[in-house]
């Protein structure tokens, strides 16, 4: 999940793209809102989503263990919510969501401690980790790389330096290698735009280096897609889009052009969405994250957008949820189940309207690291990280509404929204504020 923008170059970009839209022609009529929603299908794979660092504790060197040391996050990191304990338990409570696809990352610097050097305790950990995704009839989606990267790849340089891209492909062929076998899907980096964003703002790579490092990423998504193809044939591999409401062509797509010849499917992280009437709320630093607008048709939007860019090609929602503070509802009465029933309202129309939805991972299974805090609240399942030392899971209300949704393929096909859609989302400008989603009458 992404952490902040500059309001400003928010603000002024949203902007343009809403004055761009009022000298815009219409986008074509949107079919009419059935009055019944179909289910998503026994093949759609309902899923969780988590990453290695943000959840697993027992953090080996990297450079974001290094960035906490150094004082740039609010909370220390301590062990997380330790699902490097507890993954049983966590995998045991997907299970009974009803969930098929659970979401971790390998982390390269718990495998790979030293140069050339393999650590048989780390690989054993995910081999435990997937063998108990196997038993409860969960499949794995692998994450290549979620933003961190071994401490002694930052002593050679980091992302600035060009032999990054041997060193990653060295790790990511010897994790294909050890865990084909398990059938996974295959994320190679996790939202590149904002991994890039979080390297600059923590000083892991100067602003000069953002395009070296877009080019490194794309060298590197683009070989390691080869080489999975080669030991798993069928395999299904992405790079996943931290899709930015307003800008997301000019913050994504520069990337994903690059890369998208070699794409199995699209993954999509939608979290958040963005209109003309919201722009002064907005303004609050975009780090706290409560603040930012809710459209859950935002999601029919993003997967709107992509369907249109490339026809055809499978779309999967690899994360979405809903943020609250720290020990605190929001003032709305919104609740973790209401977005999320919504939500999947959406993608159930998007489906409707012909869009190759094939996944949805709801992030995240717990509350955990998000990138420097524990303020932020994604978890079905709460855990007071910083003052409770049995780190107990304890269900939202969320757990509930998910295990209905994954067991009878979606919400029922009578389901409203608790919310209506917004008149105008810039979620994708001209198709959203020239031909609105509408709810039945």
């Amino acid at each position: 999940m992404l952490r902040s923008l500059s309001r400003f170059s928010l603000l002024a970009a949203v902007m343009a793209t809403a004055a761009s839209v009022a000298a815009s022609g219409p986008a074509g009529a949107r079919p009419e809102p059935p009055a019944a929603i179909a289910p998503l299908g026994p093949d759609f794979l309902w899923g969780v989503a988590a990453s290695g660092f943000q959840m697993e504790g027992h953090a080996p060197d990297s450079n974001w263990s290094r960035y906490v040391a150094e004082g740039k996050t609010p909370d220390p990191y301590n062990d997380s919510v330790d699902f490097f304990t507890n993954y049983r338990a966590d995998i045991e409570r997907a299970r009974q969501l009803g969930v098929k696809v659970y979401r971790i990352g390998i982390e390269w610097a718990r495998v790979q401690p030293e140069p050339g050097v393999w650590s048989a305790e780390g690989l054993a950990f995910y081999d435990n980790v997937l063998s108990a995704m196997a038993e409860a009839g969960i499949r794995p989606m692998i994450t290549l790389d979620h933003w961190v990267i071994p401490g002694w790849e930052v002593d050679r340089g980091g992302w600035n330096d060009p032999g990054i891209v041997e060193d990653w492909l060295t790790n990511a062929r010897t994790v294909v290698d050890r865990f084909a076998h398990f059938n996974p899907l295959w994320v190679t980096f996790n939202e590149p735009a904002y991994y890039m964003l979080e390297e600059v703002l923590n000083g892991g790579i100067q602003a000069s280096n953002v395009s070296a490092m877009s080019d490194r990423i794309a060298q590197a998504h683009n070989s390691i897609y080869d080489y999975i193809h080669q030991v798993q044939p069928g395999a299904m591999v992405t790079s996943n889009t931290g899709y930015f409401p307003g800008v997301e062509p000019q913050v994504n797509e520069p990337l994903i052009d690059r890369i998208a010849g070699k794409l199995d499917y699209l993954g999509i992280d939608y979290y958040f969405g963005q209109s003309p009437d919201t722009l002064a709320t907005t303004g609050r630093d975009m780090a706290e994250k409560w603040n930012a607008p809710l459209q859950p048709e935002g999601i029919y939007y993003a997967l709107d957008h992509y369907a249109r860019k490339f026809p055809g090609m499978p779309l999967y929602i690899v994360e979405n949820g809903m943020v609250e503070r720290d020990k605190e509802t929001r003032a709305d009465g919104y609740t973790r189940a209401d977005n999320l029933r919504d939500t999947v309202y959406w993608m159930q129309r998007a489906k409707a309207d012909g869009m190759n939805v094939i996944g949805y991972n709801y992030w995240s299974l717990t509350d955990n690291y998000e990138w420097g805090s524990y303020t932020p609240r994604y978890g079905l399942y709460t855990v007071d990280i910083l003052h409770d030392p049995t780190l107990t899971r304890r269900p939202t209300d969320a757990v509930p509404a998910y295990t209905d949704i994954a067991h009878h393929g979606g919400v029922p096909a009578d389901y409203r929204p608790t919310r209506a859609p917004a008149a105008c989302s810039l979620v994708d400008a001209l198709a959203s504020c020239t031909d609105p989603v509408t709810l039945p009458r």
